[in-house]
């Protein structure tokens, strides 16, 4: 096998790039340890909040073997980490198509292994992501590091050079998974680990769609939710500074739409017409706050719910705010925002209410107002808590990154790093999200038309419509048929 740090799709790196990738891979050992001798023994367990509804079963490393077996015949891992919350997100989209598609997904959380190399070096990893996220409040920090860090700096095939180097440390952990179940990987690392292990059917998911190095995983299929990123990637635009490299062979990557739920897709139709029905009703309008995992821009989110309180007490808007597991947060904003604990009924770590109550949003007859939010300390609730409101909510306040693809109208507030400005671009271009609000009167303006314009609401929803007529919002089930396909050999790997 080519090292994958030497080489990357035939572009050979330079002596002094493969040296300092080997070397940060023998500073995390020194750091973290090697375990590629250890035999960890797998342990399948339903997912007590996400078993039901998507059918996830997790998988486990413990001391010994539990006595249920993979099922290698409709057997799918899903493959990912917790860094934020946008790639169990993605997981769980992958889930519930793979399930809706008749098959068993599998869930390995390369960060949930604690006892494990793989564990501790995503999460030393996710540590400084989640600095930098909060750090990129600072505008200084964030011009000269963090957006050129985000945008440029992960975009070079060097940077794949080391990742690859850290992901030899990370495949243990697939050591006694079968070898022919399909992997979708939802970030870069999973896939990467999963050909390090030997995994035989790999599919790396590509989350972003501002190409770059970061997330290639040669020896995988990538996919992509978007098509103005396919030349980007295919021809690995700009991953070696001005040099033309070579392309990705074909077959390497693949189009397929947006990585939506089931849940979410097969009901887009019904959703969009009550959203246009509450308008011409004139009842309240319904917004979703969802603050991501580094809980970076609660600032915006006091500015926003400042603004409509007013509206909120006279019953022309409704708030539900997601802070995810991160009850700080919540008290944070209750000191900053006047009022705001008076009129707020709050919805923590009950997981079967809160279910109860995203079904109640949606009955025609419930006109709810006020102001509702949401913690839960589980982190598959935290994530899911926002999939399951977004049904009977009608404007999604969020930044512009992996929620920028659902099918729901979406109000753009400011990015955490510039590669995530091309999701509200490419929203903007699909007619199904605002641009991205970089200050907060510009999302007072969009507030104001979302409130007050008669029309804007409802052509956001039509073309949610139009664009599910041409499947933009099947990836996830493209993406489920595809690794499935290569298993089967229906598709040349």
């Amino acid at each position: 096998m080519v090292d994958k740090s030497k080489s990357i799709f035939g572009n050979i790196m330079s002596k002094k790039v493969y040296k300092k990738a080997v070397k940060t891979k023998k500073k995390n050992i020194k750091k973290f340890g090697d375990d590629s001798n250890v035999d960890y023994k797998i342990c399948l367990k339903e997912n007590p909040v996400i078993g039901d509804m998507l059918g996830v079963t997790d998988v486990l490393l413990n001391d010994e073997k539990s006595a249920e077996k993979f099922d290698e015949e409709k057997g799918i891992i899903v493959g990912n980490i917790r860094m934020g919350f946008g790639h169990y997100r993605i997981s769980m989209a992958m889930a519930s198509a793979a399930k809706a598609l008749g098959y068993k997904p599998y869930w390995m959380d390369l960060n949930g292994y604690p006892q494990t190399t793989c564990t501790k070096v995503i999460s030393a990893q996710n540590d400084l992501y989640s600095l930098g996220s909060r750090l990129s409040k600072n505008k200084l920090f964030n011009k000269f590091v963090w957006e050129p860090l985000n945008y440029e700096g992960f975009r070079a095939l060097s940077y794949n050079a080391s990742d690859q180097k850290n992901a030899e440390l990370m495949a243990p952990v697939y050591k006694n998974v079968p070898k022919d179940i399909p992997v979708i990987g939802t970030h870069v690392w999973p896939a990467q680990a999963a050909i390090h292990a030997g995994m035989k059917h790999v599919v790396n998911a590509i989350p972003d769609n501002w190409p770059m190095a970061l997330h290639l995983s040669e020896g995988s299929v990538h996919t992509i939710q978007c098509k103005n990123s396919y030349l980007g990637y295919r021809i690995l635009n700009g991953f070696n500074k001005d040099k033309v490299c070579k392309p990705m062979p074909h077959g390497s990557l693949i189009y397929t739409g947006h990585y939506i739920d089931h849940e979410l897709v097969s009901n887009i139709e019904k959703d969009c017409q009550a959203r246009i029905k509450r308008k011409k009703d004139k009842k309240p309008m319904r917004f979703l706050l969802t603050i991501g995992g580094a809980g970076a821009q609660k600032e915006i989110f006091e500015a926003i719910i400042k603004e409509l309180m007013p509206k909120v007490r006279e019953k022309k808007a409704t708030i539900f705010v997601n802070v995810g597991d991160y009850q700080n947060v919540w008290n944070e904003m209750i000191k900053e925002v006047e009022g705001l604990l008076e009129i707020s009924t709050e919805h923590f770590d009950n997981w079967e209410e809160t279910k109860t109550f995203a079904e109640s949003l949606l009955v025609e007859s419930n006109d709810v107002s006020g102001i509702h939010s949401f913690c839960h300390s589980n982190i598959f609730e935290a994530v899911y808590c926002t999939n399951l409101l977004m049904r009977g909510v009608d404007v999604l306040i969020t930044k512009p990154s992996e929620l920028a693809f659902y099918p729901i109208p979406k109000l753009f507030i400011k990015r955490v790093g510039k590669h995530e400005m091309w999701g509200a671009i490419h929203s903007a271009e699909m007619g199904d999200g605002t641009l991205e609000c970089r200050d907060i009167p510009h999302i007072i303006q969009m507030l104001d038309m979302f409130l007050e314009d008669d029309t804007f609401l409802e052509e956001m929803c039509e073309n949610i419509q139009s664009n599910n007529t041409i499947g933009l919002y099947n990836g996830a089930y493209n993406v489920v048929k595809l690794a499935m396909g290569m298993k089967d050999n229906k598709i040349k790997e």
